[in-house]
């Protein structure tokens, strides 16, 4: 796995030691030497990750950091701090700077790698993801996903059978305005984690009945919960440990003795961040929905039914099954909108797809074909089936009251109907439409209001 790194150091000799170690792994290393220089550079390359010295001139880590992570372009750029303090408030310094994890000087090359591949795991994710929410945009889908600050009310499970650790965690995730939920019993985490619906979980690897690690790559394996950040806590002295645990694909670690402070902001970064992935995601449900569904009837699209009809025209000639497809059109529809105006129209076109909806069955499927035309294709359905089908359609709109303003004003309306059966030789898609197509002009030129199907 490769990836561009960005080194962040005003002393040449750190950046030179850095960009080897990474070089023989066969990263490709672009470099800063001061906090300004690493914001272009962040811009203009997009790096995986940056490493990121804190003690700089000018502008040091800590605040090179905060503004990263306020540049919506850039913010979500793994930054990983480089420092020689040692200190847990410098940690926490960073951590509620953005970052997303420390390496201390000197730098152990164990953790150096095993740090940069689980983020360049994440990296790699998010950039498509965004990249997908882009071609969103460009569809005309409004998108305001950002990595949000705000996590307060967000869901946690911890997994700790120490009674005195896990309430020290529990009473500082609550006061930190996390929702929490403490499982001491191992053979409980994972169907709590699968039906909590959690944000995060964290779960110790010094259980004394089971192996934490070993659950946490279980949870990662299930697909409900795949996407649910996992923090494992391990001894100060297991280093091995923690590195497994990032080869795995577990999110982050915190060593035992906890550090409150810091457990609370490592678990809001890796929400942040899955909060993130959601909005991103969902974003792109929403695109793939427009692509496929007609936006004003909620029915699937001409471009969507062309390749469905394709796919069961094949399946249906190969399983030796009946096959129907109907088309429906709006009698005299141009005088609703000559008359009342488009959005009668839209509002009489709704209301039809509402009918059509309610006549099908789950099986069949219902398209906007264009204008004011409907498909129905109705597989397993002969012809005396859709014919049947085709008429308590027609009858149930010449029934209805089409509403065509918010006072409640309806008017009736009518419609014809085509219906074409699949031949069981050398039939094809196209000629079944044009079938279907052709009786629906006869229905249409004789008399309309009624049904004809194709001999």
């Amino acid at each position: 796995m490769t990836a561009q790194i960005l080194v962040v150091d005003d002393i040449p000799a750190n950046v030179k030691l850095l960009e080897a170690k990474l070089t023989s792994e066969y990263y490709d290393v672009i470099t800063a030497r001061d906090g300004f220089e690493a914001i272009t550079q962040a811009k203009a390359h997009k790096p995986d990750i940056i490493l990121l010295d804190v003690m700089m001139p000018g502008m040091d880590g800590f605040e090179t950091c905060k503004k990263i992570k306020e540049d919506p372009e850039i913010s979500h750029i793994p930054v990983v701090m480089v420092t020689a303090l040692s200190e847990k408030s410098d940690r926490l310094k960073g951590l509620d700077a953005g970052a997303d994890d420390f390496l201390t000087k000197p730098i152990n090359d164990m953790a150096l790698f095993a740090r940069v591949k689980s983020l360049v795991r994440i990296k790699m994710l998010l950039d498509e993801l965004r990249l997908r929410d882009k071609t969103s945009t460009q569809m005309g889908i409004e998108s305001d996903t950002q990595m949000l600050s705000d996590v307060s009310g967000a869901k946690v499970m911890l997994l700790d059978d120490d009674s005195v650790q896990g309430k020290q965690i529990v009473a500082k995730m609550t006061e930190s305005g996390l929702v929490s939920e403490w499982v001491q019993e191992s053979e409980q985490a994972l169907p709590k984690a699968t039906e909590g619906n959690f944000d995060a979980i964290v779960i110790s690897t010094m259980l004394s009945d089971a192996d934490g690690l070993r659950l946490a790559s279980q949870m990662k394996s299930q697909e409900e919960i795949r996407n649910v950040p996992l923090v494992v806590l391990v001894d100060e002295d297991d280093s091995r440990l923690m590195y497994k645990a990032l080869e795995l694909g577990i999110n982050d670690y915190l060593t035992v003795p906890v550090d409150r402070n810091e457990m609370v902001a490592r678990v809001r970064t890796q929400i942040r961040r899955k909060r993130y992935q959601e909005a991103l995601r969902s974003n792109y449900q929403k695109s793939i929905s427009m692509a496929v569904t007609d936006g004003l009837t909620g029915l699937y699209n001409r471009h969507y039914l062309n390749t469905h009809l394709d796919n069961m025209v094949q399946q249906s000639i190969k399983n030796n099954k009946p096959l129907a497809l109907m088309i429906m059109d709006m009698d005299h529809f141009k005088m609703v909108n000559d008359t009342h105006g488009h959005d009668a129209g839209d509002m009489v076109l709704k209301q039809l797809a509402g009918i059509i909806i309610r006549a099908v069955r789950s099986t069949d499927l219902a398209a906007r074909f264009g204008g004011e035309e409907f498909v129905i294709l109705m597989p397993e359905t002969d012809a005396q089936a859709a014919m049947t089908t085709a008429s308590r359609v027609r009858e149930q709109v010449e029934a209805t009251p089409f509403k065509i303003n918010a006072q409640g004003e309806t008017i009736s309306k009518t419609i014809s109907i085509g219906v074409a059966t699949l031949q069981p030789q050398g039939d094809t898609s196209e000629a079944l439409m044009k079938r279907a197509d052709s009786v629906l002009y006869e229905a249409k030129h004789g008399g309309r209001n009624q049904v004809k199907i194709a001999a």
